[in-house]
């Protein structure tokens, strides 16, 4: 079967037939990371028949994290997954976006509907309820190795070997690194993380408590200072989000005390609830905190490795979109997989589709920093202006309207794997 131009995307080239005619190619298909886009191209190559196994460094299916504004392509990835119900059950569709000074009083408030001209094709939801919804579409159908991640690997150009923390050691067709900003994969193939992260001075804590005395239904209240921003989402169950953005030149601690040491020390004697949220901090169970970094790479994928969501194409947490983003890249990195057994072929068509839309938001993401933890009293001044004109009629459409449309065309996807 092989030949000029065509390379068998797995070393067992042999077709077999699955009983309905169709011929199928078996790839074994390690996915490094069990958060969002590993699962969800899991779902897709899965479609494939493809023999797929995930492993997660962490010893259960991550929690925490803050909260998504889910539109455009990842919606409709969603779509086509099946999943868009499950999502409207556990998402929120927000009313209102209210600034507000340090004694409380309202600044600026809009409603997110004049951006986004319809709530039919938008929601926010908590990344640990989409992460659940996307894993449990795949219905048990992949093998998953939890509390381990991946030592070495060596490509061979035939195949992948992959030794495992704990000491296994296993071959597959392809390895994709899901991995996220921090990827193994990321590091262990192309090289370390100074190589291609990009630091944006600022990190992101969120953080949920229960009873938190103070409520306000589907409005985002939003409270800003020089140097960071402050956000009370109210959930169900008497559940309560709390997020901080802030800005911050030195090295970003690794460990949850330092990480909570730091927001104390940044945001003592700020206004508003802010005291009372960083109260609540310590007793919160699932506590999040990262830099805000980009992750900018020429490619995606090297031999029989490739990379998936913010392992090779972070936009930030400023670009407010980076997991429905990763969700695209899983689908289009899988359709462009069904469309030939060639996975060098598959890996260039991938990142031909996708990064000048990755470049967009990562260049749109670095303007919006004044947003969310404003350098001076001018950018907080800029910031609270610009809300305020949100709240003005067809303002806010015009303003960002374009921002919520996504300018991909994501690929059909095929049936079967083209047999060659």
């Amino acid at each position: 079967m092989d030949g000029p131009g065509w390379r068998c995307i797995s070393r067992r080239c042999s077709p077999r037939d699955d009983g309905s005619g169709r011929e199928e190619i078996d790839v074994k298909v390690l996915i490094v990371g069990a958060g969002i886009a590993g699962p969800t191209l899991a779902f897709w190559l899965n479609k494939l028949h493809h023999d797929v196994t995930i492993v997660e460094h962490a010893p259960a299916l991550r929690t925490g994290g803050y909260l998504i504004d889910f539109w455009g392509a990842g919606f409709d990835v969603a779509e086509r997954m099946g999943i868009v119900p499950q999502l409207r059950t556990r998402g929120y569709v927000f009313t209102e976006a209210r600034a507000i000074d340090r004694n409380g009083r309202r600044i600026a408030s809009f409603n997110p509907e004049a951006v986004i001209e319809s709530n039919d094709r938008y929601l926010s939801i908590p990344r640990t309820d989409l992460a659940q919804v996307v894993y449990d579409s795949i219905d048990g159908a992949v093998e998953l190795m939890l509390g381990d991640t991946v030592r070495e690997l060596a490509d061979d150009g035939d195949r992948v070997h992959v030794t495992f923390e704990k000491g296994s050691v296993r071959d597959f067709d392809l390895v994709i690194g899901a991995d996220g900003l921090h990827s193994r994969v990321r590091e262990l193939t192309f090289g370390p993380d100074e190589l291609f992260e990009k630091y944006l001075g600022m990190v992101v804590a969120a953080f949920e408590v229960e009873r938190y005395p103070e409520r306000d239904e589907l409005v985002a209240m939003m409270y800003a200072e020089v140097g960071f921003q402050a956000v009370r989402l109210s959930f169900r169950e008497d559940a309560t989000l709390l997020l901080f953005s802030l800005r911050h030149d030195g090295e970003v601690p690794a460990q949850r005390p330092a990480q909570e040491g730091l927001l104390r020390e940044k945001l003592e004697g700020s206004g508003w609830e802010v005291p009372e949220m960083l109260a609540a901090m310590s007793r919160a169970e699932n506590f999040y905190f990262d830099s805000v970094s980009q992750i900018t790479m020429q490619s995606w994928s090297t031999g029989r490795v490739a990379l998936v969501g913010d392992a090779g194409a972070c936009p930030s947490f400023l670009a407010g979109q980076g997991t429905a983003l990763a969700m695209v890249e899983a689908y289009t990195l899988a359709a462009e997989l069904a469309r030939t057994n060639d996975h060098t072929e598959a890996f260039t068509r991938y990142h031909e589709r996708l990064a000048p839309l990755i470049r967009s938001k990562q260049d749109a993401a670095r303007g919006l920093g004044l947003a969310f933890a404003p350098k001076n009293r001018l950018q907080l001044l800029t910031r609270n202006t610009a809300l305020t004109m949100m709240g003005l009629p067809k303002v806010a459409g015009i303003a960002m309207g374009r921002s919520f449309h996504d300018r991909v065309e994501l690929p059909p996807f095929p049936e079967q794997t083209s047999a060659h």
